[in-house]
């Protein structure tokens, strides 16, 4: 019998999923493979650290409430399934659907060749189609239409949502391809019924997403429908008669239609006058965003990655769950989302009339903010194909997360590298001016530690790619809290220029920007992007734009070298540039064919399909799972359709730090805890300010060598011991719930000629200890100063434990402390015979 270790994918991506892997109750594998489908419920695709309990039970408030909703809600999702599962087996004649219906299911369902619908593509337009045309027709059904009409009253007044929810990866666009071949096809021949339209408004996140979604127009060259042989060739004439706008949902911010200041509206206005509208009245708004369809009526919207579109209930008098900085921050952006969106979607019912909403999403959950509790399911979801059944159906790749490292477990109970922003945010930047005054050699131990030992089993991916000779280079994306942040962990990876003009090269060799002349490469390895501000569209900062000018510049003069077309370049905003080359990632002969590493700042949540990710690290706070999985799912598009001995796939795996990713998807009620008293410490009187005690400020102190000879004198002091508690494991352990494990270490560093960290060394020591008096380093004292570090390592005074190498002292933090404990021994021999200033 096969092991979930060594045979994780059970169920062939184009058939019923009949088989999976039984978990514990505590949620883990206990290696028994059971002979049914995975029930619909809360899974988690990822093990717990290793020696820390699994699961659990779900922490709900189980007096009532929405946390007993969300049990009902997973009952009817598999009632749902449970009554298509039935009418799917039935025989045709008793499918009770149209002519037109019957036979673009059977063409769905038996369809062959290289490119054909995976079943969950299927199953998620089978449960429309059964509520849109079976479920009127008996009494199961309707009392399931009833309680779907219920909720979306209570939520989504005079709106009908229905939300399909798809693991990322499992192929959503398709869905909507389908989706609209059966409704318009179905109008175009029943003109009179009002279940079908030939009208469609599709809404997604970004612009990202926008123009990857033109491939639903029936006129595009690579439309879905005729490339992917979605509809039978036949029936394509009816598809040219769909009629369908794709617009992200900041298109329905209404806009200013007189660019006029605030003083001179009060001036239009008079003393008395009327108010002066200067925005957009709702019919305008419509009318620019969706021309095409002005005059339709019955539309079909369709909301892609749909968890940024909702209703926030209005307060309640439970005292909220008490949220950090950064989730309040997070919170107010995901709320002003979902009403702009929401409200959009309003107007146009208003004006138009929306027949429904159908939601596709991988994270159909309430946000924070939103007023209901986070991470609830929305309550009109009827059908469900999780992230644990795309695994086991081999349809994305398997996530592997940290669950053991070489830290005593007395110090972290957790592997660091599961939740690495809890042990550097404190020593992290948030400002662009903290940024500038630090050196990206000084970013904390545990990161730079993290990068290595990731990237060491990068560059392992990276040889076995290039062996298979598969063209295109695995990615890896680096995920930060903001353009600070950003910035110093790009320039750390893929080098920079100094103050004085000097190129520094990229801590990481395959991610590095610069060549060996220390000229910038004509097309760089790595890439930084702010996708926030690309998705919305919005002018880059000041700040990005300096930061990614040289980028920029470059792939504008490549772009011109590759169309041959010296104007190629001349119309393209920065922002096309950028999205391009982000888009292009991991693609042979286009913009983004080089880039090996992307540093974003923002999330990447959605909307990026780079299917050569392979690596991913965060560095930023998680405040909620949905968004863990948003940054995972970037990672988990498969390389490889190709379909084994086995008629499976095979097993494709994607490494993740720094995401606290177990994704149980649970709604938790946290209970608010009262502030912890302070004590505020002053003078009682004034009279007591002739008792205050002052201390002299020292600047520091230096001691003057001799010019001609001077010494150390190293001593216990004088040792430097790494140990992974103080400067981030070596030695880690991934592993996905089901799976290979591997062992990540810090092996490819081994490899550092001791002359390299000498000279490295002793640079730092000179420009950190010895300068002249206009601030400049002394560097005639370089040979004198490397005889002596030579001395401190020749000397085992650096210790190196539980894997940690020699090369860990490249970091500045860790080179300043080894600088020091050289400094000191210098000082101490000197200060005997020299004096001291």
């Amino acid at each position: 019998m096969p092991t979930f270790f060594d045979q994780p994918i059970l169920n062939s991506p184009y058939y019923y999923p009949g088989r999976h892997w039984e978990l514990n109750e505590v949620g883990q594998p206990t290696q028994n493979i059971i002979e049914k489908r995975r029930k619909a419920e809360f899974i988690t695709p990822v093990p717990p650290a290793r020696g820390q309990p699994g699961q659990g039970a779900l922490q709900l408030n189980t007096s009532g409430g929405e946390a007993n909703e969300t049990y009902e809600l997973y009952s009817s999702i598999n009632a749902v399934r449970q009554a298509v599962d039935i009418w799917r087996n039935l025989s045709p004649a008793n499918w009770q659907v149209t002519p037109e219906t019957a036979r673009l299911l059977e063409f769905w369902r038996n369809q062959s060749g290289p490119i054909r619908p995976f079943f969950c593509q299927v199953e998620a337009v089978e449960t429309l189609i059964w509520l849109t045309e079976v479920a009127p027709k008996s009494s199961t059904g309707k009392t399931m239409l009833e309680r779907l009409a219920k909720v979306n009253a209570d939520a989504n007044p005079d709106l009908l949502r229905i939300a399909l929810k798809m693991a990322t990866g499992a192929g959503k666009t398709t869905v909507m391809a389908m989706i609209i071949a059966w409704q318009t096809i179905n109008a175009c021949r029943r003109p009179t019924s009002n279940l079908y339209t030939k009208a469609f408004l599709i809404v997604t996140p970004g612009i990202t997403i926008r123009d990857r979604l033109r491939v639903l127009q029936p006129n595009d060259p690579e439309s879905y429908y005729r490339n992917r042989g979605l509809v039978p060739q036949d029936m394509l004439g009816d598809l040219e008669k769909a009629r369908i706008v794709i617009t992200n949902y900041h298109a329905f911010k209404r806009r200013e239609r007189l660019e006029i200041s605030a003083g001179g509206k009060k001036l239009l206005q008079g003393r008395t006058g009327e108010r002066i509208q200067t925005l957009e009245s709702e019919g305008q708004m419509i009318q620019r965003v969706m021309a095409e369809l002005m005059g339709s009526r019955n539309l079909l919207v369709i909301n892609d990655e749909a968890h940024h579109c909702y209703r926030e209930k209005p307060p309640s008098e439970e005292q909220p769950a008490k949220l950090s900085a950064d989730q309040k921050d997070d919170a107010k952006k995901n709320t002003e989302a979902a009403r702009l969106w929401i409200s959009g979607i309003e107007a146009v019912n208003r004006q138009l009339k929306v027949a429904k909403v159908v939601d596709l999403s991988a994270t159909p959950f309430f946000l924070a903010g939103s007023g209901y509790i986070e991470g609830s399911l929305f309550p009109w979801t009827v059908s469900d194909f999780s992230l644990m059944d795309a695994i086991e159906c081999g349809i994305v790749k398997l996530p592997r997360v940290p669950v053991e490292d070489n830290l005593p477990l007395s110090q972290s109970q957790a592997p660091m590298y599961r939740e690495l922003w809890q042990h550097i945010k404190k020593e992290m930047p948030r400002t662009a001016q903290q940024a500038k005054a630090l050196s990206p050699l000084a970013l904390p131990a545990p990161l730079q530690t993290a990068l290595d030992v990731l990237y060491g089993h990068y560059a392992k991916v990276y040889a076995a790619w290039e062996a298979a000779k598969l063209g295109v280079h695995p990615c890896f994306i680096v995920v930060c809290n903001n353009m600070a942040t950003s910035r110093l962990v790009y320039q750390l990876i893929s080098g920079f220029e100094g103050p004085d003009g000097q190129a520094h090269h990229g801590r990481l060799e395959l991610f590095d920007n610069y060549d060996q002349f220390n000229q910038p490469r004509a097309l760089p390895r790595t890439l930084l992007i702010d996708s926030g501000q690309l998705e919305s569209g919005d002018a880059l900062d000041e700040s990005f734009r300096e930061v990614a000018k040289p980028l920029i510049e470059r792939f504008k003069k490549d772009l011109v070298e590759r169309k041959r077309d010296a104007r190629a370049g001349e119309n393209l905003t920065e922002a096309e540039l950028l999205r391009e080359m982000m888009n292009t990632v991991g693609r042979p002969g286009q913009l983004g064919e080089s880039i090996r590493c992307v540093v974003s700042v923002s999330m990447l949540t959605e909307g990026w399909d780079a299917n050569t990710v392979t690596h991913v690290l965060g560095v930023r706070a998680f405040g909620t799972q949905l968004l863990c999985e948003q940054v995972v799912g970037r990672a988990l598009r498969r390389q490889s359709y190709t379909l084994n001995d086995e008629a499976r796939f095979d097993v494709e795996y994607a490494d993740v730090f720094g995401i606290p990713f177990t994704f149980t998807a649970q709604p938790q009620v946290v209970t608010p805890r009262a502030p912890k008293p302070s004590l505020h410490v002053h003078a009682i009187s004034p009279e007591r300010e002739a008792l205050e005690i002052t201390f002299p400020c020292v600047a520091g102190y230096r001691v003057a060598p001799a010019e001609e000879h001077f010494t150390a004198e190293f001593s216990a002091e004088s040792r430097l011991i790494l140990r992974p508690q103080d400067i981030g494991p070596s030695e880690v352990k991934a592993a996905g719930i089901i799976g290979a494990p591997v062992d990540m270490s810090l092996e490819y560093l081994r490899d550092l000629r001791t002359s390299t960290l000498v000279m490295e060394l002793t640079q730092h020591l000179l420009e950190a200890h010895w300068r002249d008096g206009n601030g400049e380093p002394v560097y005639g004292l370089f040979p004198k100063l490397s005889r002596i570090v030579r001395q401190w390592l020749d000397g085992g005074y650096l210790q190196c434990e539980h894997g940690t190498v020699p090369a860990m002292l490249k970091y500045k933090t860790l080179a300043s402390l080894a600088c020091e404990k050289i400094q000191n021994a210098i000082t101490r021999s000197e200060s005997k015979h020299r004096p001291i200033h």
